[in-house]
């Protein structure tokens, strides 16, 4: 089974600043991790190929230093890596980034399965998962706890609801993304952290990838963040005083006047 793993890096959410002029996040002097919903994704690559055999790809789309993301995946048990990187990729949006991703693995060709996290904790859209699935045209199971089976070309998992949960059958390939109830995420092996330091990682740019030039960066993105600012705090609660049946009664007046 060859399984791809859309990964992404981004900013530690305590360090995040944005600028004020292009209200982009500002990633110059600012440690970067992988998204943590991301490391789920890896550690359930790895369990499916430990069970059913076959070969784990890292893919990301970012600037240069995202190569730090794909290595750290490396060490963790992934066999390959490959960074999507290009200026021409600046300003992209959810749509954008599905598409771009979607080139690359068209690229990669052989696979079975896709997995994502549920989404990226920078922007928390949770969009660009079945972003990919769209555009490749392929089935998605999004928001899975647990891969139930895989067998003759199908795939059974649980995905979350807010009801509980759902059983879910598709064939494959199929796009999965999951959720932290999945797995816990395994630590490097020293023998893995060695294969990451030599480990070489594919870099591909958007002619590699047959992109084209109107549906990726800003000129594919149909939406942009126009303002970035921080909401007014909200005004203090007032507290009525005294007598339960005095406090009661001062609600009641307060409501009538707002109501009136």
């Amino acid at each position: 089974m060859n399984i791809i793993i859309c990964v992404k890096q981004v900013p530690d959410t305590s360090e995040v600043r944005i600028d004020p002029v292009t209200n982009n996040l500002v990633r110059d002097g600012v440690k970067s991790i992988v998204n943590p919903f991301d490391m789920y994704a890896i550690e359930e690559g790895l369990r499916l190929k430990e069970k059913f055999g076959g070969k784990v790809t890292v893919l990301t789309m970012g600037p240069p230093q995202a190569e730090a993301a794909l290595r750290e995946a490396i060490s963790l048990g992934c066999d390959e890596a490959v960074l999507v990187s290009d200026r021409a990729f600046a300003g992209s949006d959810t749509l954008a980034t599905s598409y771009t991703l979607s080139k690359a693995i068209e690229k990669i060709k052989d696979y079975d399965l896709i997995i994502c996290g549920k989404q990226a904790i920078d922007g928390d859209t949770a969009q660009v998962g079945p972003g990919i699935a769209a555009t490749l045209d392929i089935p998605q199971i999004n928001y899975v706890r647990k891969v139930e089976e895989i067998k003759d070309q199908t795939i059974t998992a649980e995905r979350v609801t807010e009801e509980g949960y759902e059983v879910i059958q598709s064939t494959l390939p199929c796009l999965l993304t999951v959720v932290k109830e999945i797995n816990n995420p395994r630590l490097p092996s020293l023998k893995g952290k060695m294969k990451a330091k030599s480990a070489v990682i594919q870099v591909w740019s958007a002619a590699d990838i047959a992109a084209a030039e109107d549906r990726i960066g800003l000129k594919g993105s149909p939406t942009w963040v126009l303002n970035i600012f921080t909401p007014p705090p909200k005004p203090r609660g007032k507290i009525f005083e005294g007598e339960a049946q005095n406090s009661v009664n001062q609600l009641v007046e307060s409501l009538k006047g707002i109501i009136h």
